[in-house]
């Protein structure tokens, strides 16, 4: 693959390894981020579908296409892990941790969330949530009870499967940095073995509900990212290159009809996930040629978060002019969908510039006034030491 867009050359991972942890830099993964644009593509594609625009051939073709696309939550989910383990800052405070989470997330949370508290009160079509129902949405906790999780703006049950990841890293962290090479390994393979495991479960109703948007049924995919970027920090990845890894990734994909909805789909494409995303990064790390680091698509997954917590939205708020499942012909359809795609997107460049970014720094101000200092290795003195971190705005997602 090309791209048109040169990135900074880096040394490769060996030598970044070799150096000093005190001054071995971290350095950036636009790969990832573009990427993660296309994640969030595929679910906006399965919206669009799940609303009937299309009708005949045209419902066949977007069913084909995106039907899978849930599993770009599960990409978020994997590529979450792997990013904070990343970046993660050595001898960093849980709390500073989870204060640098919030005001990543937070912000556009809040504003998506009182959006669709408006839609619910002035737009036909639109479920009221409860108070108790708003009050777990508002604070991230809907996803654990099956009766709260799709109030206010539905995709945020997949920010409060984050929530709970989130929590939990600091302790992830701490049992990374004693692991090695073989360590990680395992911990991959285990957590790849837990998801078969409960999608098996799932699949033949041995729980008591579907997990699907269950936070703790997500943990494992979450760690399978953070075991794989330590293998990166160590030099020891040994997995296929970027376009093998693509391949395995888009096979996975359209394996997903062939098996029963939901999380029992996730192992199709878990593999190929958890393949691609330490390979793009070995990619930008070498300095080896990446379509996904061209700049409009770095630009596009520097916005993805607002695009994902918005563009359901406004497909609900369409609901209210063309009713529920309007089944348009093909012209139709797809106008109507360019439109949307067209809202969604400026919207979430809105989202971005007015609420996340200026947020961000608002709540992040004066940590950073204070801290005038180099940055600290990544993880542990043992592995990768940045001198310069990866900002959130453009290495972590969210969800679904």
């Amino acid at each position: 693959m090309t791209t048109a867009t040169r990135a900074p050359r880096t040394p490769p991972a060996t030598a970044i390894a070799a150096q000093s942890p005190s001054h071995a830099p971290v350095s950036p993964l636009p790969s990832l981020t573009g990427l993660r644009w296309m994640a969030a593509l595929l679910v906006f594609g399965l919206h669009v579908r799940n609303f009937g625009y299309f009708s005949g051939t045209g419902d066949r073709i977007m069913t084909w296409g995106f039907g899978s696309g849930a599993t770009g939550v599960s990409f978020f989910f994997i590529l979450s892990g792997f990013v904070l383990t990343w970046s993660a800052r050595p001898g960093d405070r849980a709390l500073a941790f989870w204060r640098r989470r919030i005001a990543r997330v937070y912000p556009v949370h809040l504003v998506t969330a009182a959006i669709a508290l408006l839609m619910a009160c002035t737009l036909a079509h639109q479920a009221r949530p409860t108070l108790t129902q708003g009050l777990a949405n508002v604070l991230l906790v809907h996803s654990w009870w099956r009766p709260w999780w799709q109030t206010l703006d539905p995709v945020s049950w997949s920010l409060a499967c984050e929530a709970f990841f989130y929590a939990a890293f600091p302790l992830l962290a701490l049992v990374l940095r004693r692991l090695g090479a073989r360590g990680s390994a395992a911990l991959a393979g285990v957590s790849v073995l837990t998801v078969l495991v409960l999608s098996r479960a799932d699949a033949h109703h041995w729980l008591p509900q579907p997990i699907n948007s269950f936070p703790a049924a997500r943990l494992p995919e979450f760690v399978l990212g953070a075991a794989t970027a330590r293998l990166v920090i160590l030099d020891r990845w040994r997995g296929p290159g970027l376009e093998a890894s693509l391949a395995l990734a888009i096979i996975g994909y359209f394996l997903v009809p062939q098996v029963t909805a939901g999380y029992p789909a996730t192992p199709c494409t878990l593999i190929g996930f958890a393949l691609l995303i330490p390979a793009a990064a070995v990619a930008d790390l070498r300095g080896l040629p990446s379509l996904w680091r061209h700049r409009r698509l770095v630009r596009l997954g520097e916005i993805s978060f607002a695009f994902y917590m918005v563009h359901l939205l406004v497909l609900q708020a369409g609901t209210s002019v063309f009713g529920t499942s309007p089944r348009f012909g093909p012209p139709t359809a797809v106008a109507l969908t360019a439109v949307t795609f067209a809202l969604s997107l400026g919207l979430s460049w809105v989202l971005y510039e007015a609420v996340e970014r200026p947020a961000r720094r608002l709540l992040l101000r004066k940590r950073r006034s204070v801290t005038i200092q180099p940055a600290a290795p990544a993880l542990d003195a043992a592995a990768t030491a940045p001198s310069t971190p990866i900002p959130d705005s453009r290495h972590d997602r969210r969800s679904e």
